[in-house]
């Protein structure tokens, strides 16, 4: 992180409290495809604040398709329609500014959904897997530079990244749930064939291009996080057919009733 780090925290959050003073304890990021999911989650705008990312301090629009950017504050949850990858050329503190500000608002459980492709054989698209672990090819980490003097530890453990007992819930609320773990690579292009072999033989069942940076900084405050993706399609080589990035936002569209049930319950245990 960059020494200005905290002061653009500071700034984004004095953005949106211009606008709430709601302090909900849990936050979803949604990932690629998924942005729909917000209007069934938290439907209307009478019972909660509609910030658009061009509105806070620090953001700017997501550049990528399927990502609608806007922050969606309720009593119970914020949502974030949208993230910035690595990819689109941003530094990492640009990338990993939307969890810090969340848990600057108090949130204390983290969501993360994304799309991923599937490298695990029995995996199909359409899949929803809760990861439970993660391996972290991006070649760089948004914890590296000055420590963030907001954050609970500058070495933050790892061994249970991903919160089993939120896993666990999960899986109570919807049975046919996959598990995996799941590989970050920093794109934007798709893997080789030869790539996903060498990912399946060091045990990645999964690969994106997002979602670890955050975790990584959600650890590092404290929040609890649980892991989501959709497997959109299959890996390279393994679908007999060139990928498309079509392909995950048409999959986040077809699941979307099965994820708006699963992130309702989660989202009422947690705040019950």
């Amino acid at each position: 992180m960059q020494a200005d780090f905290r002061d653009r925290v500071e700034q984004a959050v004095a953005s949106v409290r211009r606008r709430t003073q709601r302090t909900p304890g849990v936050a979803i990021v949604l990932g690629s495809g998924l942005s729909d999911v917000i209007d069934d989650l938290v439907p209307g705008t009478a019972d909660a604040t509609i910030v658009g990312y061009g509105e806070i301090d620090g953001f700017s629009s997501p550049s990528v398709a399927g990502h609608r950017g806007t922050l969606t504050v309720a009593d119970d949850v914020a949502v974030m329609a949208g993230r910035f990858h690595f990819y689109e050329g941003r530094p990492m503190d640009d990338v990993v500014l939307p969890v810090a500000v969340l848990a600057s608002l108090g949130v204390r459980t983290l969501i993360v959904t994304n799309a991923a492709g599937g490298i695990r054989r029995d995996y199909q698209p359409g899949d929803l897997v809760l990861i439970t672990d993660h391996i972290n090819l991006m070649g760089t980490s948004p914890l590296t530079g000055p420590q963030d003097p907001a954050s609970s530890v500058r070495f933050p453990d790892m061994t249970e990244a991903y919160d089993p007992a939120l896993r666990v819930l999960a899986m109570e609320l919807d049975p046919e749930l996959k598990t995996g773990v799941y590989a970050a690579m920093s794109g934007p292009a798709y893997e080789t064939p030869a790539e996903i072999t060498m990912l399946e033989r060091i045990g990645a069942d999964l690969v994106g291009m997002s979602t670890v940076p955050e975790v990584l900084v959600a650890r590092s405050y404290g929040v609890g996080v649980l892991g989501v993706s959709t497997v959109t399609n299959l890996a390279a080589g393994r679908a007999g057919r060139p990928l498309d990035h079509r392909e995950v936002v048409e999959v986040g569209a077809s699941i979307r009733g099965r994820m708006v049930g699963l992130l309702a319950g989660l989202i009422a245990r947690l705040e019950a």
